[in-house]
């Protein structure tokens, strides 16, 4: 079953409604956009569907949170005062303390790359 799609820039026609939810997670279909099945005289918000409102539109906020920058920052803070303190230091204590912060960095490391190997891929 074929649907029309009307957007302020016109008419799109879709061959289905998994089409129209592609489009609506790509952001090409917005939640204002009316959907009309070929047929049919009345037409509907895209937000209305309930094929379109259980889909997952990607957020711009998303992607700056997935990217972990603080993390990543705060690992580089930690890791350049760890080896100011392995090699300024002149006693033991504050060269082990430089170590020991060396292994938090290291784990704060392996975190970000494990959250990023676990992410799951793009919807295109």
């Amino acid at each position: 079953m074929a649907y029309r799609v009307r957007t302020p820039d016109g008419e799109l026609m879709f061959p289905s409604l998994g089409d129209i939810e592609r489009a609506y997670v790509q952001g090409l279909v917005d939640p204002d956009d009316e959907v009309r099945e070929d047929g049919a005289e009345k037409w509907r918000k895209a937000s209305s569907l309930p094929v379109l409102a259980r889909a997952k539109k990607p957020h711009g906020q998303d992607t700056a949170k997935r990217a972990q920058t603080l993390t990543v920052v705060g690992a580089v803070a930690a890791g350049v005062l760890a080896l100011v303190l392995l090699f300024t230091g002149t006693n033991w204590n504050v060269r082990m303390m430089g170590i020991a912060l060396a292994l938090v960095v290291s784990g704060m490391l392996t975190r970000v790359s494990f959250k990023a190997y676990k992410r799951p891929p793009p919807v295109l």
